[in-house]
């Protein structure tokens, strides 16, 4: 049995949702305690529930305690992962893209193609937006072999949620490949989107694209950034979000393949042009360094990187709680291993196989 302490390190849900797929994945049952213990509000919340679930439904695996508010769950993995057609409606505005994270890892190792219907929130704070996710991370993975697609159905906002997501997940042929990206070379373009749903009149989305555009101009940098409005005539995707909110995404590309983001959601109180300011100095101030991956890709990696089959190398701009703690667990229930040397993060993967 793997027994996971879930107040050590960060102490966050991440931890939670990391050590359920990795006992989906090894076959070893697993006892998690001290769930969030440290946080405002411990123990589970519904997204974190949520992502238990699914790994149960996939690996067809059991989870004893998992309520909300509780602090210890014991899970027992199945022997089989499955594939095929899933829908989970977290029923909050919890994080559609720490769910699929927290799945796709399983669906690399399933017995056909998967398809994940998710859904919550897609933008909000703490949480990697869809955007980030769409068109930074999955651009990552694919250099690993990894064939992710992410369709945005309907865009959701705190606190009513109610966006969706659909996840396509091809099986990896054999292993997933090593990540190498130590050289992060010229910046060859900035693009972004600047999306607002229902907010068309105050002209958030061009607010938000102006100030961020303005604040890099000041840096030498020129970004292109597509202007979303959506609303109920003119939907930016397939269905109109069910309440107001907005969300900034940008990233970086360069002539070695790396790409580097950043994005920021709306909030009551949080003006467009601070939103737009803030992700263009958080943008830059990675941009400054050697850093190949943002701060946030960097986290996101490691699980693949600790199932793929040799040495991932990558800089990451600062260490962060969340990077010591995804590599302590990959460590503890994985058996990968890592170092980091002078911001060069490196891991050993176990060339994981169905």
């Amino acid at each position: 049995m793997i027994t996971i302490d879930g107040g050590q390190k960060s102490g966050s849900g991440t931890i939670v949702r990391d050590a359920v797929c990795f006992s989906a994945l090894t076959g070893k049952e697993l006892l998690l305690a001290n769930i969030r213990a440290n946080r405002p509000k411990p123990g589970l919340r519904a997204q974190h529930l949520k992502g238990i679930e699914a790994s149960a439904h996939i690996c067809q695996g059991k989870a004893t305690g998992a309520t909300v508010g509780s602090r210890e769950i014991r899970f027992q993995p199945g022997h089989f992962i499955r594939g095929g057609k899933f829908e989970w409606d977290i029923g909050t505005a919890g994080s559609t893209t720490m769910l699929a994270l927290s799945v796709i890892p399983l669906a690399l190792f399933a017995d056909k193609p998967s398809r994940y219907t998710i859904t919550g929130g897609l933008f909000q704070d703490f949480a990697p937006s869809i955007h980030h996710v769409k068109y930074v991370l999955l651009n990552v993975l694919a250099a690993m072999g990894i064939d992710v697609d992410i369709k945005i159905i309907r865009p959701g906002y705190v606190p009513k949620g109610n966006g969706q997501i659909e996840v396509e997940v091809l099986p990896v042929k054999e292993t997933i490949k090593p990540l190498i990206r130590v050289d992060r070379g010229k910046t060859t373009a900035l693009k972004g989107i600047a999306l607002s749903s229902m907010l068309k009149e105050r002209k958030v989305s061009e607010r938000m694209a102006k100030e961020c555009q303005r604040s890099l101009k000041s840096r030498g940098y020129a970004a292109d950034i597509e202007i979303l409005y959506d609303h109920k005539n003119n939907p930016a995707y397939s269905k109109t979000s069910i309440q107001a909110g907005a969300s900034l995404a940008i990233w970086a590309q360069t002539d070695s393949g790396c790409l580097i983001g950043a994005d920021m959601a709306g909030a009551p109180g949080r003006p467009a042009e601070l939103i737009g300011k803030k992700i263009a100095h958080q943008l830059i101030e990675v941009l400054e360094t050697e850093a190949t991956v943002d701060e946030y890709v960097a986290d996101q990696l490691i699980p693949f990187c600790a199932l793929a089959d040799g040495w991932s190398s990558y800089v990451i701009p600062k260490m962060t709680d969340h990077i010591e703690s995804r590599l302590w667990l990959v460590e503890k229930i994985l058996g990968a291993k890592t170092e980091v040397k002078a911001n060069r993060l490196r891991v050993k993967g176990i060339g994981y196989r169905r």
